[in-house]
């Protein structure tokens, strides 16, 4: 069988489809990663088959400030910029879908070109879907930037998938969610080599500190200048800080403080089994990466999906959060100070943990998906 992926061009929405695409070909189908012409070479790294369906991304105006409590007109323009893309995708996908002939056609939630491809020539399509929140303001956008095409097409609106997975342990999801196929967390680190100092022994807690692949992309200024203070106060817990950021972000910082005991790219499926709390920015891969791990965290959200998965943590009593503004560096710390003192928060995280490793293997879930666009060609035949 050919299965055809689909992704926006950024890390943090195409890292979570690398394990599937491996686990089809583990069961020996073919399998093409299509994604603007500027993001091949991340799929490629990924040891995976990739083609161009359109040119360099635009990600202008995404996560762009807006005013306070406004949040679905945010999400609607953070939609708006996805939605740009797979219109100027489309074409390119159309000629794909028409010449590869993919049996299967799976996407991330962001990408909604896709599934209109896929609809076109009578492809099942299916939606990995990030995040806790139904994040409808997206679909809203895609439906509105795709308009003049689907018009074209003769579609009323981008084509509900027939089904949607999600890697969200169960007890976390809201009801929109309760009944998508279920699917075990298998984190994707990128090309990161794992240190040595993971497996030594250590006599002082240890924390991670991470911004994810998505905000240091996008070219967030200030970073530098929120995460300094930070370990300056977390340096009286007596703890070691590992920072994970991409090398070519941590070139352009001062210099850190000495609590700092690592800077640069790592693979976080390994790093965080070796601390003991993470303080991150409430992306999808560095939540459940943690939640798989374990491990309590403090999350420090700044738009869309972030603050939901933030809270759905903070319910499930496997740490703490900062609303955005309020992330002052005295608070961190003391927050920090919280979550290593109190073992209910590790209690919950190892909850979580064991609910993840139940989960659906990637295997099981490729098979199902088999199955599935089998049964749609014979009931098409």
């Amino acid at each position: 069988m050919r299965v055809l992926f689909t992704s926006a061009a950024l890390c943090g929405h195409f890292y979570p489809l690398v394990p599937l695409a491996w686990a089809f070909r583990g069961l020996g189908h073919e399998v093409l990663v299509a994604v603007a012409d500027d993001f091949v070479p991340e799929v490629l790294r990924a040891g995976l088959p990739s083609v161009s369906c359109g040119p360099a991304a635009d990600f202008t105006g995404f996560a762009a400030e807006g005013e306070p409590g406004r949040l679905a007109e945010r999400r609607y323009g953070n939609g708006r910029v996805f939605g740009r893309n797979a219109a100027q995708n489309l074409p390119g996908l159309l000629s794909i879908v028409e010449s590869w002939r993919p049996e299967l056609v799976l996407s991330e939630r962001a990408e909604a070109a896709g599934p209109v491809a896929a609809s076109v020539f009578g492809v099942p399509s299916v939606e990995l879907q990030w995040g806790i929140p139904l994040l409808r303001e997206y679909r809203a956008a895609a439906g509105d930037e795709l308009g003049p095409h689907l018009a074209g097409l003769g579609l009323p609106s981008v084509p509900p998938p027939v089904t949607v997975l999600n890697p969200w342990p169960p007890s976390m999801r809201r009801s929109h969610a309760l009944t998508q196929r279920r699917m075990r967390n298998v984190p994707y680190d990128g090309q990161a080599r794992v240190p040595a100092w993971v497996w030594q022994p250590r006599s002082r807690p240890r924390i991670c500190l991470t911004l994810g692949t998505v905000l240091p992309r996008l070219g967030i200024d200030g970073v530098s200048g929120v995460v300094i203070p930070m370990l300056r106060e977390l340096a009286r817990l007596e703890a070691d800080v590992v920072v994970a950021v991409e090398d070519e972000v941590a070139a352009g910082w001062p210099p850190l403080p000495a609590v700092a005991t690592h800077v640069g790219r790592l693979p976080l499926s390994h790093v965080l089994r070796a601390c003991d709390l993470a303080i991150h920015h409430g992306g999808q891969g560095t939540s459940l990466t943690a939640l798989g791990a374990g491990r309590p965290q403090l999350v420090l959200p700044a738009f869309d999906d972030q603050l939901d998965n933030a809270a759905a943590v903070v319910t499930a009593g496997a740490g703490l959060q900062l609303p955005p503004g309020e992330a002052d560096p005295a608070t961190v710390a003391d927050l920090c100070a919280e979550l290593l003192g109190r073992p209910v928060f590790r209690q919950a995280a190892a909850g979580i943990a064991a609910e993840i490793a139940r989960q659906p293997s990637l295997a099981e879930v490729a098979a199902d998906l088999t199955a599935l666009a089998a049964d749609r060609r014979s009931n098409a035949a």
